[in-house]
């Protein structure tokens, strides 16, 4: 199998950029094509071998993420599967690649890989980054629902048959979208925990944009995904747990103007998911109404 790997960078992290690097090139098997691509950035001191791609202006993470897909040949046809890692992340283990070729071997309606995400320094899993609803033990693989963007492999026929991320959304829920339309598909998705990235624990919330892009791309992907009577439902209830948590007042307001703003943008191509694929949504644990 085929593997290649994709990395944007905006250039603020070249020391990481460079161990992650090396980290793929100590992978077994096969050597693995690399990608790099500079959101708005040039690209500069890469190894040799390493391709880049420069983009002139910052597309967001789903918009670089698409360009270094196409790097590869319409919707990535060059490889059998991409793994996406983010600049700052690091291949824990020099096994992983050799993981993803077995286990989208065994499986051929294995779509996407969800790899874990753990502190380098005390090898501890965020609850946020446990791809379920049931996220007390990450050391636990499963079926799921979604997966964690800076931190996955894509079997690339799955970009042939729905397409790639939502360019729109720019940061935040690309991965869900992404996730739903290969569910709806036929795809499966797995967690697997013994597949690592060592990635350092940061809030998410660290990013100016977090709380409007947050709420703002939760409407447009109800809207783009869902089936009409589910689409306030599940905003309902997002709307009440994000009340629940008690934001700041700032925070508060950059959320519900996200959430108009999901509501009075276009937000792409609207394609609601079968009734079968809610029902199995909901049999993997996690119904599209939470």
């Amino acid at each position: 199998m085929r593997l290649g790997v994709v990395i944007i960078t905006m250039g603020d992290r070249p020391d990481e950029l460079k161990a992650l690097l090396d980290s793929v090139a100590r992978q077994e098997g096969d050597p693995i094509e690399v990608v790099v691509v500079g959101n708005g950035t040039p690209v500069t001191d890469v190894p040799a071998g390493v391709r880049t791609v420069e983009l002139p202006e910052n597309l967001g993470i789903p918009g670089g993420r698409n360009a270094g897909i196409e790097a590869f040949g319409p919707g990535g046809s060059q490889v059998d599967a991409l793994l996406f890692l983010d600049d700052d992340g690091l291949l824990a283990n020099t096994d992983t690649a050799a993981l993803c070729r077995r286990a989208f071997g065994a499986d051929p309606k294995l779509g996407i890989i969800s790899f874990r995400i753990a502190d380098p320094d005390t090898g501890q899993t965020q609850r946020r980054h446990v791809p379920r609803l049931r996220a007390a033990d990450p050391m636990r693989s499963s079926r799921v629902t979604t997966f964690l963007g800076g931190a996955n492999a894509v079997r690339t026929q799955v970009f042939a048959e729905v397409g790639g991320l939502p360019n729109e959304f720019f940061y935040a829920h690309e991965e869900t979208d992404l996730a739903w339309r290969a569910l709806d598909a036929g795809w499966l998705i797995d967690y697997r925990a013994d597949m690592v990235l060592f990635h350092p624990t940061t809030p998410p919330s660290r990013h100016a944009v977090y709380h409007r892009m947050v709420a703002r791309n939760r409407v447009w992907l109800a809207r783009r995904n869902l089936p009409a009577p589910l689409v306030p439902v599940y905003l309902g209830v997002w709307l009440l747990l994000t009340l629940v948590r008690r934001p700041s007042l700032p925070a508060l307001r950059a959320w519900l103007g996200g959430f108009r703003e999901g509501w009075s943008s276009p937000c792409g191509e609207r394609r609601p998911m079968k009734w079968r694929t809610v029902w199995r949504l909901t049999r993997l644990g996690r119904p599209p109404v939470i």
